[in-house]
């Protein structure tokens, strides 16, 4: 990246209610000086509450956040679309010009069955996981090529 240009990320799940939100969040909140952060998905639900809940514990609002279907994304420029779950992978659209794709698969904590705490414990592993990999952005990307 010899300019200042932020590389324009899309962060792509199945229905863009947690996984795909909290990577948008994280990099808006730990990446914007070098990325521009976007979500969407392949089927979208609407934003889990959860995933609002748990990202407001760690400081990160995504409260505003909506659930976008990639197709309203189509006419953007990306440098990178990251699928964070595998059946986004395979639906994925083709997206023109220089996009690269990557693909690094979360456990949807959606389906976590058992009690409230339970249930939440595991949107905060998902929700760290997530953190995690966004922190290594953008210099992990290349390990993909």
């Amino acid at each position: 990246m010899a300019d200042a240009r932020k590389l324009k990320i899309l962060f792509l799940c199945t229905g863009n209610s947690c996984r795909s939100q909290m990577a948008e969040g994280w990099a808006k909140h730990l990446k914007s000086s070098c990325i521009e952060a976007f979500s969407a998905g392949v089927i979208p639900v609407g934003v889990s509450t959860k995933a609002i809940e748990v990202m407001a514990e760690a400081g990160v609002d995504i409260s505003r956040h909506r659930s976008k279907h990639v197709d309203e994304l189509l006419g953007n420029e990306f440098d990178y679309v990251i699928t964070v779950c595998d059946y986004a992978k395979e639906l994925c659209p083709i997206f023109g010009g220089d996009v690269k794709m990557f693909h690094r698969s979360f456990e949807d904590p959606s389906f976590t069955t058992g009690t409230t705490e339970q249930v939440l414990a595991e949107f905060r592993r998902c929700r760290d996981e997530i953190k995690a990999f966004v922190q290594t952005l953008p210099e992990s990307l290349g390990e993909n090529q």
